[in-house]
């Protein structure tokens, strides 16, 4: 599905700052770069980037890396573009006819960056390193179902699956784990452990870099596509969202893009800007609240709804986000593939809220908390206490649920410990947000089987949860599209309707340039940063 680009137009209306109330001028051509590297109108060949880390570990079978850096330097078997799957180091390809088996046609006459042909061995090599990491990488339901890896020939690559697998090609296209690097930089043929290089086939290479300071790519002039009229791009390392805009103001740096790496209000002063261009992203992810089923509470699906009915998703929309991040009706955006379905949202209405919780048997105390068979409706929120818009969100529904008479009591963790318990399912409410593009919906929905994130332990209290499994089961399995998408109906109504999932807004994408800087646009990955379409006027 194509993503549709748009520079930012805020009106008056979505400056609120009170919760109770790629291109410049339209979509970005990438085409539209200039397809010699020298060209005369690139006036600059040096891009200057900022990132609010350092680019880490850039093993691309592992997943400490930064990806922006890793899209750069290295490539997959396919791309998954605005329009469709199309070949990269594979030319082409097929699948037989019960759907599993795929057959690549590896393109003649690509080397990695030190010079050593990637060939289908050298393919062989890589996926056999990350095969022997494979309980790293089941997340991904296709490690599941992968039967074998083989290259009959140097110019043909073979997978095998015990069964079809139709989000197939859009994992294989995922930089991490399936990037290829040079087989000279494993050790002893493996990645598991690491790697002594960062050898690629993409379009840049990494020439210098300096822990937590900066890092610099150059073009790579063997590169087998079209030469980026981009030849260097230097990344500082930024950690401060203020410092990053006065770097920008005062011309040290050119690209501010990702959907962290920018703050609402920081965007809105350079809407009407002549110097700088500020374009936004469709949603990518889904920022929400799960409620587990299980909790003795929260296991009665009309508290579940009035929980639904009591929050204002358009006031945290625009009075966090600023409008930025659009209010979510739905666990996924209706622009993600197959999800487009007809649901109806969960309205504001304290009123019904009130009512619900009435019938369900929750009567107001005199201390302006309800209470049912002696028990207070008190409910505890789990935030992450490294995002001050978690704890600004929850402070916000703790004022706001009170008004119910559901007394909210909330506390953050750091980062790992408080994955750590939304993973063992130790929460009655919690933050998550959706894996996002390309991930949606059908890795994030395959991960809920199993407890790999809050989802899992959220849903066991659910009388159709095993239903619901085998049905997502059916759909990474399904070969006919219609069904396909019949059963994604099922799994999102049925998700929809046992309100598991509080949704509060959509992220999006943001970029903050110079406006000399074009061919900035956003991909169908959200962590891809596209440098080789970029150049300079």
């Amino acid at each position: 599905m194509k993503r549709r680009i748009f520079s930012v137009l805020l009106s008056s209306a979505l400056l609120l700052t009170a919760l109770a109330g790629c291109g410049q001028g339209g979509e970005a051509d990438p085409s539209g770069s200039p397809s010699d590297a020298e060209s005369e109108t690139a006036t600059r060949d040096e891009l200057i980037f900022v990132n609010y880390r350092d680019i880490r570990d850039l093993n691309p079978h592992l997943y400490a890396g930064e990806m922006y850096a890793q899209s750069i330097l290295y490539d997959t078997l396919v791309s998954n573009t605005e329009d469709g799957y199309v070949g990269c180091l594979a030319e082409d390809w097929t699948i037989s006819d019960d759907g599993r088996i795929y057959t690549f046609n590896i393109r003649d006459g690509v080397t990695f960056s030190d010079g050593t042909p990637c060939d289908a061995n050298a393919i062989l090599t890589n996926f056999n390193a990350i095969l022997e990491n494979r309980e790293r990488h089941t997340w991904l339901e296709m490690m599941n179902l992968l039967v074998s890896v083989s290259a009959p020939d140097s110019d043909t690559f073979v997978i095998e699956m015990s069964e079809p697998y139709y989000p197939m090609l859009t994992e294989l296209a995922c930089i991490r784990p399936f990037a290829m690097i040079s087989p000279n930089c494993m050790i002893d043929g493996s990645t598991m452990n690491g790697v002594n290089g960062y050898i690629g086939t993409g379009p840049y290479v990494l020439t210098d870099f300096v822990t937590d300071e900066y890092a610099v790519f150059e073009r790579n002039e063997n590169y087998w596509g079209e030469a980026p009229a981009i030849q260097k791009i230097t990344v500082k390392v930024i950690p401060d969202n203020q410092t990053r805009i006065m770097a920008l103001e005062n011309e040290e740096i050119d690209l501010i893009f990702g959907k962290n790496m920018l703050d609402a209000d920081a965007i809105s002063q350079y809407v009407d800007s002549d110097r700088f261009t500020v374009s936004l992203s469709d949603p990518t992810s889904t920022r929400h609240i799960v409620l587990n089923t299980t909790h003795d509470i929260l296991r009665d699906v009309a508290v579940r709804k009035a929980l639904q009915h009591a929050t204002n998703r358009q006031a945290i929309s625009e009075g966090i986000f600023y409008g930025l991040e659009p209010a979510a009706d739905t666990l996924y955006s209706t622009t993600v593939p197959y999800c487009d379905v007809d649901l109806e949202p969960y309205a504001y209405d304290t009123d019904e809220a009130a009512r619900l919780l009435d019938e369900a048997g929750w009567v107001m105390g005199s201390d302006g908390v309800r209470a049912k068979n002696g028990q207070k409706l008190e409910l505890d929120l789990l935030y992450n206490s490294d995002s001050v818009t978690e704890k600004t969100i929850s402070e916000y529904l703790q004022s706001e649920y009170l008004k119910l008479g559901i007394s909210l009591n909330i506390h953050g963790e750091e980062e790992q410990s408080y994955r750590d318990n939304m993973k063992a399912g130790n929460f009655d409410m919690v933050f998550n947000i959706c894996w996002g593009m390309p991930y949606d919906p059908q890795s994030s929905l395959a991960a809920m089987r199993a407890p790999v994130y809050g989802d899992y332990a959220a849903q066991q209290g659910l009388e159709d949860k095993a239903e619901i499994d085998q049905a997502i089961t059916d759909i990474l399995t399904s070969t006919d599209e219609t069904e396909r998408q019949e059963l994604y109906d099922f799994v999102l109504t049925r998700l929809h309707e046992d309100a598991v999932y509080i949704p509060l807004t959509y992220e999006t994408n943001k970029a903050l340039y110079t406006s000399e800087l074009k061919g900035v646009h956003f991909g169908t990955d959200q962590y891809d940063v596209d440098f080789a379409s970029m150049y300079f006027e």
